[in-house]
C-alpha cells in the first residue's frame, strides 16, 4: 500500500490507521475528523492547520540534542537558539513559538525594523539578534530595546553600521547593545539555498573589513561591546561537509579575535543550515540533527583548544527545522477532469467505425490477465482515431466515444491490476494522467513550489487503505498555466479514483510550515486559507484562534482601493435587493463554492 513517503518525512509527526492519516499525539485525531469539525462552523475553501506541538517538540529536539553533545564532550560554552522571524512572522505561529521557547530561553531574530519591533514586544528577556541591512533608525530601535533590558546583540554588515552605531552611542548616551560581526567565509554551503555563504555572498564582512572593524571598536572604546561573531552558509543544507568547513574558518577567525585582544568576544553565532526533508520518494538530507550538533560542538571545541582560548557560546538559528513541520494545508478536490468519461456520456451510433467498435468489445471483454494488453491497444486506437478526425474521416460524435471508451478501459485495467503493476503504470503514465482541480491557489499557499521549484509532500488525508491508482496533475483554481503541479514519473504522485458526486476527497500538503505564508501572494486576488490553530488539552483538541480567509472587499481594500466608492458606484447602478446579493458576496472570501468546498 502506497504510504507517500511518510517514512521519510513526517518525523513520526503523522501515521496511517483505518485508511485515514492522522496526528501522532495525544488522543490521535485523524485530519479529516479537523477538517469536518472546522467545516461544521462554515468555513470552506481551502484550510491551514498549525500545529503549535510540532513547533515545541522542535525547539526540544533542538535544544536536547546540543547540549547532550556539550555534555558528552565536556565542553564550556553553553548553546542558545534565536528564530528567524522572516520564516514565519505570523502571530498565530509567533506566540505559540514563545510560550514553547520559554523553558529554554528561547530568542529571535529579527531582520527589519518591523521584525526587531515584534522582538522587543513579545519576546522575554531571551536573546535578540538582529541581520541584515540596518540604518540610523534601525539602529537606534536597537539601542532602545538594550535600555528596555533585552540582551540584544546588533549583528553588523557593513563598516558603516558600525560608525552608525557609534555615531548613535554619542548622540544619545543610551547603554550599546552587544556587537556582532558577520563574516563572509570562504567555504559556501550545499543545497537549494548555497548561494547564502561563500566568498561572493550578498552579507558578511571581508578579513580587512574585520580588522577594520577591530581598530574601530577599539579606538571608540566599544571594544567590550564585541561579542559575538555570525555566519550563514545556507538553508536546509543536505550535506553536512561544507559545514565543518564552515566551523574550522570561523572557529579561527574568532579564536584571532580573541588573541588580538577582544576579551568579551564569546559566542559563534552559526546562522541556520539544518536540513528539512521534504521528499517523499527519497531520503535527500544525508545526517541527523545528532550528527549536526555533534560537529559544531567538537569542531570549535578543537579549535578552541589549540589556539588557547576559551569554547565560544553557540547560537543557532534554523528557523526552517523549527518551522516547517509545525503547518498543514489541506484543500478539497473540486473536479476530476475524467468525469465526462463515464459511460452514460457515450453516443454511440446505430453504425460506428471499426475501431470505435473494436474499443466497445475491448471494455465489454477485458478480464485480469488481459487488462494491460487492451489497455495498451486502446491507447493505440485513440491515436488512430484522433488523427482520422483530423482528417475528416470521423465526426465529433466519432470522436467522443473514442475518448470516453478509452479512458473507461484504462479505469478499469487499472482496477485490475496489483501494486506491482505500478512501474507498468509509470511507464504509459502520459496517457492515463488525472486531472484534480483543487479548491486552492498555489500562488498563496505554495509560493516556493512555484518560484523556485520546491518539492513539498502531498498525499490525501482519507482513502489510504486503497491503491491509489491514477497518475496526478494537480490545478489549482487560479486563471494561470503556472498554477499546476505535473505529474513527474520520477516522483510520481499516484492518487485515488473517487466519484465526487457521492464522497468528498481531500488532499494535504505538508512542511508548509516556513516562508510559505509570508511569500504568498494575492494572485488573481485570493487571500490567505482560513488558519486555525490546532491544540491538545488532556485528550481534548481545540480548534482555536481561528482566522477566516479574507473577504472580498479587504482585499480590495489592501490594495488600495476605495471600498466605498466601489459600493457607492455598484449601489447606484442596482436595485436594492440585487445589491443586497452582491453587497454578501463582496463580505465572502474568493475561493470557490460548490457542494464540498
Amino acid at each position: 500500500m502506497n504510504n507517500f513517503g511518510i517514512d521519510l518525512w513526517s518525523n513520526n509527526n503523522f501515521f496511517i490507521e483505518d485508511g485515514l492519516l492522522k496526528i501522532n499525539h495525544k488522543n490521535k485525531p485523524s485530519l479529516i475528523s479537523l477538517v469536518k469539525e472546522i467545516r461544521k462552523q462554515n468555513y470552506k475553501g481551502p484550510l491551514l492547520f498549525r500545529f503549535p506541538h510540532l513547533i515545541e517538540k522542535q525547539i526540544t529536539r533542538l535544544y536536547n540534542t546540543y547540549n547532550a553533545a556539550i555534555k558528552e564532550n565536556n565542553y564550556h560554552g553553553k548553546f542558545n537558539a534565536v528564530f528567524p522571524l522572516k520564516v514565519n512572522q505570523f502571530p498565530t505561529f509567533v506566540h505559540p513559538l514563545i510560550e514553547a521557547g520559554e523553558k529554554f530561553n528561547y530568542g529571535l531574530e529579527a531582520g527589519s525594523k518591523a521584525e526587531l519591533i515584534i522582538a522587543m514586544t513579545y519576546n522575554k528577556k531571551a536573546p535578540i539578534t538582529v541581520n541584515g541591512f540596518k540604518d540610523k533608525e534601525m539602529i537606534h530601535l536597537g539601542f532602545i530595546a538594550k535600555k528596555m533590558g533585552h540582551n540584544i546583540t546588533l549583528i553588523i554588515e557593513g563598516l558603516n553600521e558600525l560608525e552608525t552605531i557609534v555615531e548613535v552611542s554619542k548622540e544619545t548616551n543610551l547603554p550599546c547593545p552587544s556587537i556582532g560581526l558577520r563574516v563572509r567565509l570562504f567555504n559556501g554551503g550545499s543545497g537549494a539555498w548555497a548561494k547564502s555563504g561563500g566568498i561572493d555572498s550578498k552579507f558578511g564582512l571581508s578579513s580587512t573589513e574585520i580588522l577594520e572593524a577591530y581598530d574601530v571598536l577599539e579606538k571608540n572604546n566599544l571594544f567590550d561591546c564585541l561579542t559575538m561573531i555570525h555566519f550563514h552558509i545556507g538553508s536546509s543544507m543536505n550535506n553536512i561537509k561544507p559545514l565543518k568547513n564552515a566551523l574550522k574558518e570561523s572557529g579561527h577567525i574568532y579564536a584571532e579575535l580573541k588573541n588580538l585582544g577582544a576579551t568579551n568576544l564569546n559566542s559563534i553565532n552559526i546562522g541556520g543550515g539544518l536540513g528539512v526533508e521534504y521528499s517523499q520518494y527519497k531520503r535527500t538530507i544525508n545526517y541527523s540533527l545528532q550528527e549536526f550538533a555533534s560537529d559544531v560542538v567538537f569542531t570549535l571545541k578543537n579549535i578552541a583548544r589549540q589556539k588557547n582560548v576559551e569554547e565560544p557560546n553557540i547560537f543557532t538559528e534554523s528557523g526552517r527545522f523549527i518551522s516547517a513541520s509545525s503547518a498543514v494545508l489541506i484543500a478539497p478536490v473540486l473536479e476530476l477532469f475524467s468525469a465526462e468519461y463515464e459511460a452514460e456520456h457515450l453516443r454511440l451510433k446505430e453504425v460506428n467505425p471499426p475501431l470505435i467498435v473494436e474499443l466497445n468489445e475491448l471494455y465489454k471483454d477485458m478480464k485480469k490477465r488481459n487488462a494491460l494488453e487492451y489497455m495498451h491497444d486502446s491507447i493505440d486506437h485513440l491515436e488512430s482515431l484522433l488523427k482520422l478526425f483530423d482528417l475528416g474521416y470521423i465526426d465529433l460524435k466519432d470522436r467522443s466515444n473514442a475518448e470516453i471508451l478509452t479512458n473507461l478501459i484504462i479505469k478499469k485495467a487499472i482496477s485490475f491490476l496489483e501494486v506491482n503493476a505500478y512501474e507498468e503504470l509509470k511507464r504509459i503514465d502520459n496517457k492515463i494522467q488525472e486531472k484534480y482541480l483543487l479548491n486552492f491557489s498555489i500562488f498563496q499557499s505554495l509560493p516556493d513550489l512555484w518560484g523556485i521549484n520546491q518539492e513539498f509532500p502531498i498525499m490525501p488525508i482519507t482513502h489510504l487503505d486503497k491503491n491509489p491508482t491514477r497518475s496526478a496533475s494537480i490545478w489549482d483554481i487560479t486563471c494561470d498555466s503556472d498554477g499546476e503541479i505535473e505529474f513527474n514519473p520520477n516522483k510520481p504522485l499516484y492518487l485515488h479514483d473517487v466519484d465526487l458526486d457521492k464522497e468528498e476527497y481531500f488532499i494535504g500538503f505538508f512542511q508548509v510550515g516556513a516562508y510559505q505564508d509570508v511569500l504568498g501572494m494575492k494572485h488573481n486576488l485570493f487571500s490567505h486559507p482560513t488558519e486555525v490553530n490546532v491544540t491538545f488539552d488532556e485528550n481534548e483538541v481545540k480548534l482555536e484562534q481561528i482566522i477566516e480567509s479574507q473577504k472580498i472587499i479587504d482585499i480590495l481594500d489592501d490594495i488600495d482601493y476605495d471600498t466605498n466608492e466601489i459600493k457607492s458606484i455598484l449601489n447606484s447602478q442596482l436595485d436594492d435587493d440585487i445589491y443586497e446579493i452582491l453587497e454578501k458576496y463582496l463580505n465572502d472570501n474568493s475561493y470557490l463554492k460548490t457542494t464540498w468546498s
